[in-house]
């Protein structure tokens, strides 16, 4: 199923079995964020972003150490090399993405990042190494940005994909069906939104954090939130300027997420995740934020 209709999707979703694949990545990986600057193509559709002068290459690459240094203790997480000429390419969760077997490439809006599907050692450690099936989405025109576009409940088989110039319906249509998903729940994102996962995580497959201004009908993130509760934390203004909602579940009982989130995280929300079995970590990820994402945005999972 794919579907604009929330009452349609949340009737078939409560009724599914927790039995699509394991709730949470096997391993994880990482790209270095050498030759870290601002990318002016992305700053067209990306809010979040920084001015120039707020970008710190050391410090960004410092901190990104200590992330994978973090998540290396909780799941084995490589990390491939940066390249200056694709600057974005910190966040490679929007370009690569796994299921079982397979590993997909997304076919991203701005040519900037387009080189980044271009990787042979990625691509090769996906195919060569780990054996999985190539399914290329970069070569066709519909943008797709995969899990920046897409967050997915891989418990239930779920995906979550919020519209916007980085991901048009056909775009979503080819990542429901390269992830072999049971159903995909289209929504527009508010006006200057350019990803789902900075407004919307599903953890684990039992809980959820969503920002209602971030989507163009607060009534879909009402609904989503319903599928979840009563593990729904629903994110004020302050919580969603901090990336509260670009957080990760990478076990069963930990969300991840920036330090500056962790600190806008009400008490009372940090007490839903831990009533839903999740304790929040955090990294000091300020200089990677100047970027436009945060801490979800920078790992890719591998399922």
């Amino acid at each position: 199923m794919i579907t604009r209709d929330p009452d349609a999707f949340l009737a078939l979703a409560r009724a599914l079995p927790t039995d699509f694949g394991p709730a949470t990545a096997r391993a994880a990986f990482l790209v270095a964020p050498d030759g870290f600057r601002l990318a002016e193509q992305s700053a067209r559709d990306n809010a979040y972003m920084a001015d120039a002068a707020a970008f710190d290459a050391a410090r960004a690459s410092a901190q990104h150490r200590d992330l994978q240094r973090a998540v290396s203790a909780v799941l084995p997480t490589v990390c491939f090399a940066g390249n200056p000429d694709t600057p974005d390419a910190v966040f490679p969760n929007n370009v690569f993405g796994t299921a079982a077997g397979r590993y997909v490439v997304g076919r991203m809006r701005h040519e900037v990042r387009q080189r980044e599907a271009a990787r042979a050692d990625i691509r090769g450690f996906f195919r060569d190494v780990l054996g999985r099936q190539e399914v290329d989405l970069s070569t066709q025109p519909h943008a797709c940005e995969l899990t920046g576009a897409l967050v997915i409940d891989r418990a239930r088989g779920l995906g979550f994909c919020g519209l916007s110039e980085r991901c048009d319906a056909e775009g979503a249509r080819r990542m429901h069906e390269a992830f072999g998903l049971r159903a995909t729940l289209l929504f527009e994102l508010a006006p200057g939104e350019y990803h789902t996962n900075v407004v919307l995580a599903v953890l684990a497959g039992r809980a959820v954090v969503v920002c209602p201004k971030g989507f163009a009908d607060p009534a879909v993130a009402a609904a989503i939130a319903a599928l979840y509760a009563p593990h729904a934390v629903v994110c004020d203004a302050a919580e969603h300027a901090a990336f509260v909602a670009n957080c990760i579940a990478l076990s069963a009982d930990t969300v991840w997420m920036s330090a500056a989130a962790g600190r806008a995280l009400a008490r009372a929300h940090r007490d839903a995740l831990a009533a839903a079995g999740l304790r929040v970590e955090t990294v000091e990820l300020d200089a990677i934020e100047a970027a436009g994402g945060s801490l979800r945005c920078c790992i890719g999972e591998l399922f």
